[in-house]
């Protein structure tokens, strides 16, 4: 994937998982793409360790993979939020 890839499949990935944990997160358009493209890279890494797959491109597996990597990312920041 080039890098124009990664950030509409950050900008798309980063959205559902917002969606899917919706909350007084901040950030807007440009936090939401770089939690997509984080997310994307953990979603994959993780995906890679434990033999689910990796993230590939635009399909459906690779899509969960990287939306479940934002989720664990969006569940962190909010630990790591409130125990501040």
């Amino acid at each position: 994937m080039g890098i124009f890839s990664w950030i509409i499949m950050g900008l798309v990935v980063g959205a559902l998982a917002k969606f899917l944990m919706p909350g007084k997160d901040p950030g807007g358009f440009i936090v939401t793409t770089l939690l997509g493209i984080a997310g994307a890279f953990i979603g994959g890494l993780i995906g890679t360790k434990i033999g689910l797959g990796t993230v590939t491109g635009f399909n459906l597996g690779s899509i969960i993979l990287a939306t479940g990597g934002a989720m664990l990312l969006l569940i962190a920041y909010r630990m790591l939020k409130r125990t501040r």
